[in-house]
C-alpha cells in the first residue's frame, strides 16, 4: 500500500478508524527525506495499516494544530486515539516494532483509560497535563 497524503479535509476521517501512522514532514528537511523511504517500505509491509503523510509546508494549519515543532514527527492513531508521538526519524526496526505494538493493544482497556483520564477531576493548579 502506498502512503496517503493527508490534509485538513481528510485527516479526522482518516485517523478515526483502524490503525493510522502519520508522518509530518517537509520537502526541504534532510531527515524527512531519509525517513520517507523507510515509511513507504513499512506501508508496503503492513497493508492493513494506513500510512499518511502531512506536508507541513502545505498544511501549516494542521501542523500547528498538533503543535509540531520538529520534523519529521511520527504519530500513531488507533480508532481516533493518539497513542504515540515522537519527533525524529525512526529506524526501520523501531517503526516495525511500533506497528506491532499498536496492533497488539487492548483497545477496550485503552478506551477505558482515556475515559478515566477525561473524567478525573482537575485541581485548580493542575491543567491536566501532569495528572490526567
Amino acid at each position: 500500500m502506498a502512503t496517503k497524503a493527508l490534509n485538513e479535509s481528510n485527516f479526522k476521517e482518516t485517523v478515526a478508524n483502524g490503525i493510522v501512522l502519520v508522518d509530518f514532514w517537509a520537502p526541504w528537511c534532510g531527515p524527512c527525506r531519509v525517513f520517507g523511504p523507510v515509511f513507504e517500505k513499512a506501508s508496503e509491509a503492513h497493508p492493513d495499516v494506513v500510512f499518511g503523510k502531512v506536508n507541513t509546508e502545505d498544511e501549516s494549519g494542521l501542523a500547528s494544530g498538533f503543535g509540531i515543532q520538529a520534523i519529521p514527527t511520527l504519530m500513531a492513531f488507533r480508532d481516533g486515539i493518539l497513542l504515540f508521538e515522537q519527533a525524529g526519524a525512526l529506524p526501520a526496526t523501531a517503526l516495525k516494532e511500533l506497528v506491532e505494538q499498536v496492533k497488539g493493544l487492548d483497545m477496550v482497556k485503552v478506551r477505558a483509560d482515556v475515559a478515566a483520564q477525561q473524567a478525573a477531576p482537575k485541581t485548580p493548579e493542575c491543567d491536566g497535563g501532569c495528572c490526567g
